[in-house]
């Protein structure tokens, strides 16, 4: 069981990958993403799908080009996730066999990334779209689609997201901070995993 939580590690560096996601995963939230703009992302990711494959989903944010999809796959990612619309990276994302959650704005933008076999659509920026706004496109989006509040999302405003029926959440800068200590993350990712349980239909919850 999965909670629809994607931890973004945006800036971590190798060195100190694998301890964040240990503390991150005892926390209670097992998908986990570096952005590629990260140092030697590509390394921390590798480090980290090698430790906790087994546990946890570990990928790449920031994805910007098919080049970058393959390198992922060959990192052990399983998962990307980008700030726009891409068809092209969309498509060989899934082509590599990976999950696939682009960032969509408008109903254009959203229709396109299905079209091309997105497995979940990611809100962004969440602060500029909002909750309303999110209920407005749901409105006219297949009903299993699945959606993710990222930039602007924390457990202060979940329960107006929920409200809006949104799937999930990507957390980065309310989660880790470059320079952090597992321990601070850690207690950070506590207080996120209980406000979600507390929030989310059902404990927002999937296989």
């Amino acid at each position: 069981m999965t909670r629809q939580i994607i931890a973004i590690l945006r800036g971590i560096r190798p060195d100190e990958a694998r301890a964040v996601a240990e503390v991150i995963v005892a926390a209670g939230i097992d998908i986990i993403e570096v952005p590629l703009n990260s140092p030697d992302p590509l390394r921390s990711i590798s480090d980290m799908a090698s430790a906790l494959g087994e546990r946890a989903r570990i990928g790449a944010g920031t994805v910007l080009s098919t080049r970058q999809v393959a390198e992922v796959k060959a990192a052990g990612g399983v998962l990307v996730v980008s700030p726009d619309c891409n068809p092209d990276v969309i498509q060989a994302t899934k082509a590599a066999g990976l999950a696939s959650y682009p960032g969509v704005m408008t109903p254009t933008e959203c229709f396109a990334a299905l079209r091309a076999g997105a497995d979940g659509l990611k809100f962004f920026p969440g602060s500029l779209i909002g909750p309303d706004g999110l209920k407005a496109v749901k409105a006219v989006l297949p009903q299993d689609t699945k959606t993710y509040a990222v930039g602007g999302a924390g457990p202060g405003n979940f329960a107006d997201w929920a409200a809006a029926g949104v799937t999930g959440f990507g957390i980065g800068s309310a989660l880790y901070r470059p320079g952090d200590t597992p321990d601070q993350v850690h207690e950070r990712a506590t207080a996120i995993v209980t406000a979600y349980d507390n929030t989310m239909p059902a404990g927002g919850f999937a296989t």
